[in-house]
């Protein structure tokens, strides 16, 4: 069987030494044969070329993810392939604790003290406090309830919306009502066509907002507008589009803090990527079934 695989972390290179009667095929030095793979591992964090790829591979079976989010591969993955995630790899923890880190930056004003101290500048600044505050978290899967659980002993008041309403957890048709009574909302929900510009001017216009989930999500114009009046601040981790073009006037706005969606790419991460995939490998090889499947081959 023949595997195309991701060098970066070790993924390739501990697959080869746990299985060396496979073939792996690294996928940054190319030059390979498309019609020999059965099982291609996407590469953390890869461009659209990669998933493109997907559509090259006749002999596909097995497909997977690095990520926990995989609404941007769902539809590239053929009918007879088995498409598997990355849940388990502390994505959800990493994305958790950059949410938390993210509201806190921007309470405690650290943007503007980072740019005081690159021009030397002692200035001081009242900040403000998370204790008391109102937090909203949009999606409350395993990211919300983990980001939940690091923000509650800081002494928030802690609302829920979903797309599966549940005790504790309203439906997100009372969004706009839950946002008018919240400080802070969180948007941990996954991207699906129901969720796309979910977080539009009508929220917007309650409160800050701290996107650690997928960019489109939140009406980028809406967003903008907001931003330019100064009223709102948004800390994001992620962006419509990716990367953010250098003309978006996001980047000079003092009332946004910018990461490069760096949330569930972490040092332990890379630890646990090569010996998941290098164990998913191994079960392919072997006839065990899967873990972390998300799709199944169409019957």
């Amino acid at each position: 069987m023949t595997f195309l695989l991701p060098s970066a972390d070790g993924v390739a290179d501990e697959v080869a030494r746990r299985l060396p009667q496979a073939t792996i095929l690294r996928y940054e030095e190319g030059g390979y044969r498309l019609d020999e793979v059965d099982f291609y591992c996407l590469p953390y964090m890869g461009n659209g070329s990669s998933i493109a790829m997907i559509a090259q591979l006749p002999r596909l079976r097995v497909l997977q993810s690095l990520s926990s989010g995989v609404d941007n591969v769902l539809g590239s993955v053929p009918d007879q392939v088995t498409f598997c995630n990355g849940i388990g790899l502390h994505h959800e923890e990493g994305t958790a604790e950059l949410a938390v880190t993210l509201i806190l930056g921007s309470l405690k004003r650290l943007p503007a003290f980072a740019l005081h101290q690159s021009q030397r500048h002692w200035h001081h600044l009242r900040t403000d406090s998370l204790d008391g505050k109102r937090v909203l978290l949009v999606g409350h899967g395993r990211i919300g309830q983990m980001i939940e659980r690091r923000i509650a002993p800081f002494g928030v008041r802690i609302t829920r919306a979903s797309r599966t309403a549940r005790d504790g957890v309203a439906p997100l048709s009372q969004l706009p009502r839950l946002a008018a009574d919240a400080d802070i909302l969180v948007v941990c929900i996954a991207l699906t066509p129901d969720t796309a510009g979910l977080i539009n001017g009508a929220v917007l216009a309650a409160l800050p907002v701290v996107n650690v989930a997928r960019g489109a999500i939140v009406d980028a114009a809406a967003l903008a507008e907001h931003l330019a009046d100064g009223r709102l601040w948004a800390a994001l981790d992620v962006t419509d589009v990716e990367p953010l073009p250098a003309d978006r006037p996001e980047w000079a706005l003092p009332n946004v803090l910018i990461t490069p969606h760096v949330g569930g790419d972490t040092v332990v991460f890379a630890q646990r990527a090569p010996g998941f995939v290098a164990e998913q490998a191994e079960r392919y090889l072997t006839g065990q079934p899967l873990a972390n499947i998300v799709k199944l081959p169409a019957r």
